[in-house]
Parts: structure tokens; sequence; C-alpha cells
């Protein structure tokens, strides 16, 4: 079934990036790969050809365009590529780090941080994780004490993406360690604050260009002037409202994902041979192919439809949650059954499929896990 949520501007940025992305990107993915860590200059290339802050007004040198369809194309190409370790870092920046500054920056925040970030001049991460919490972000120990202009921060996070490239980091915090949820705030920590340090570049199972690292914080000043929103204990609330559009984002690169899987299975099976004919031809290759193609199909269609619930600003917790649940797990059944029909083959580290099976895995696990989707879902059925 075709898919109408695309009209001819997006295309033409379709068009435009996917140039971008065979130029700038595609050929230097295996290194990036190996160096474990995309250059910084790429971030500056993106937002020159106009590919960072598509929402961001024009007077911070945004494309002024509030309109999550453009989001979508870059990490619907980005995952068509194969290149999805090595563009997760900008959609990060655009999906998931841009919405707190454009909502709870003030205005002399955005004129301080904004022109930077959409000219990938400043690079972007959010920090909430902390070593043995997980999905408990209430429980998080990271502390911020004021102290007159200034907070005192110490503590430390994990699992952070961007962790090394990244200039401002939006950092969840407690301001009241006496508080849960109510105790919590963000804050903006800088490149160059003493006491703020990263740790190494973490070593994964997949998502190898991109860099995921581990901070620390020992009494680290940060302004006052730094922190998101009109006062403190807002965090909590700051991080739940903007997580629906997070869990989109990775919804589409799942579903993108697997249908880049389907695309070169299709090719593998068309022209890898046995017993005297092409693999796909044979019945079980069929009817894998067929359900898969279904299953994708299918999930367009409803990501879609959040798509646009989101700019409508009425994408709910509960429907981000059900796309993201189910896209990822998914992308893990798509990747995993194209591997099975690519044979020993699909094992091979220079075939497509086996990055894609090793960068999948994660996906069910960031942006909060399948269980928590599904906890989400359960209460909102009155369990």
């Amino acid at each position: 079934m075709k898919r109408t949520l695309y009209e001819s501007d997006h295309e033409a940025f379709r068009e435009s990036f996917r140039k971008f992305v065979e130029v700038e990107i595609a050929p230097h993915d295996e290194q990036w790969n190996r160096d474990s860590i995309v250059p910084r200059e790429v971030f500056a290339k993106a937002g020159k050809n106009g590919f960072l802050g598509m929402d961001v007004p024009d007077e911070y040198g945004g494309g002024g365009v509030k309109d999550f369809r453009f989001n979508a194309v870059i990490i619907e190409e980005l995952m068509r590529a194969g290149c999805g370790g090595s563009g997760l870092g900008l959609t990060l920046h655009n999906d998931i780090c841009m919405p707190y500054f454009l909502t709870y920056a003030n205005e002399e925040q955005k004129k301080r941080w904004l022109p930077g970030i959409v000219s990938g001049d400043l690079i972007t991460a959010i920090a909430m994780t902390e070593p043995g919490i997980g999905s408990d972000l209430a429980s998080m120990s990271t502390t911020a004490r004021r102290e007159g202009d200034h907070y005192v921060v110490n503590g430390a996070k994990t699992f952070i993406t961007n962790g090394i490239n990244a200039d401002v980091v939006i950092t969840a915090v407690k301001t009241d360690p006496t508080q849960k949820h109510k105790g919590m705030s963000l804050l903006v920590l800088e490149r160059g604050m003493e006491g703020f340090e990263r740790g190494r570049n973490l070593d994964k199972l997949g998502q190898h260009a991109q860099d995921t690292a581990e901070l620390s914080f020992t009494d680290v000043r940060v302004p006052v002037a730094n922190l998101l929103g009109e006062s403190e204990g807002q965090g909590f609330t700051q991080l739940v409202t903007k997580l629906p559009q997070e869990r989109l984002s990775i919804a589409v690169a799942g579903v993108a994902a697997a249908e880049a899987a389907l695309t070169w299975t299709l090719e593998y099976v068309k022209e890898r041979k046995a017993f005297g004919q092409p693999i796909g031809s044979f019945q079980n290759s069929k009817f894998v192919l067929a359900e898969i193609a279904t299953e994708i199909d299918l999930a367009w269609h409803y990501v879609d439809d959040c798509i646009r619930a989101l700019n409508a600003d009425e994408l709910t917790a509960v429907d981000a949650s059900k796309a993201k649940y189910w896209c990822t797990e998914l992308q893990g059944r798509v990747v995993d059954r194209c591997l099975q029909l690519h044979g020993g083959y699909g094992y091979m580290n220079e075939y497509p499929i086996a990055k894609a099976y090793a960068d999948a895995r994660i996906t069910r696990i960031y942006g909060g896990t399948t269980e928590i989707m599904k906890e989400v879902i359960g209460r909102s059925l009155g369990l």
C-alpha cells in the first residue's frame, strides 16, 4: 500500500540528503566504525547543508519549519544506506536534544546556544542514565547543589550518545535529593567546565561508529543561567514530555532498518543459487519474505499516523510506546530472519546484514526498554 505521508518538499529534501549521505557519510562509514567515532566536521557539513535544526526559527539560523517529516526522511535515508551508527549522532541532535532547547530554553539561552547547534559547531547530548539505575531515573544520584549564582554538580552518567563529541550536554540532576521525581532538574553542562570529565569511548556490540561515553562530574560549577525551565524541579516532567518524540524517532529507524534489510535480502536471494536455482524461488524464502514485507507495510502506516499526530501536537506517550516497542522488535525479527536467508555469508561483516544484525540489538533497550514500553501501555489499560 502506497504511503501518503510525504509531499514534494519532503521528497526534494530526501534527494538532497541522499546525495549528502552518498558523498559525506557512506564512503567513510567503515573507517568510522573502526575509529568508534564520527569526526566533528560531519556535523558542521550537515549544518551547512541545512540538515540540522530544520524546526528551529530562522532568527536563530534554523529552517523555520516545524515538521517532523523532514526528520523522518533523514532517518530513513541513513538506514537505507546502512549507516545507522554513523548517523545516530545527527538524529539524536535533531530529534532528541533539539526539542529541549526549543521548548525549555529562555531567550538568552536560545541566542547563546541555538545558532551553534544549527550550524553543527555545538554538538548536543542528553545525559540521563547512571551506572546501576537503568530505567529508574527517579533514583539518580547526580546532584546539583546551589551556591549563589552557580550549581555545584557531582555524579556520573553512562551510555551517553555523542558523549565524546558533545559540547552542550542536557544533564538530569537532583536539585533536591530529598525528593524523587519532583527533585529532578535539567542543567546544560558545557565542554571545558572544570571537573567535567569524559571517560572511555565504550566498546559496544554494535553501532560502532557512534561515540558512546561515560561522563563524570566532580564539583563542576554550572551557572544558574544554564538551568532549563523556569524553576527547579521540572526535570522529570520535561523528560516525560519529550520522550514520545524520542521514541517515535527510534520507531522510524526500526522500520527503516527492517526495510533496508529486506531490500538487501531480496537482491541476495535472487542472485544466490542452490540446487540449481535461486534460493528466492524456494517456498520457505517466499513465505519468510512475504511475512516480512507485510509486517513492514503495516508498521509504516502506524508510524506515519504517529508522525501526523506529532506534527499536530497530539502524539501520546502510549501511542509512541506502542510504536517504539513494536517497530524495534520488528527490526530485530527482520534482520535475524534476513541474515538466516543469507546463510553463512550473512555472518560475514562484509555483508551489510551482519552489521545491521549487531546494530539492531540495542534499539530494544535505549529510549526505554521494550518492557518499559509494555508497562506504559499496560497502565493505559487500567492495569
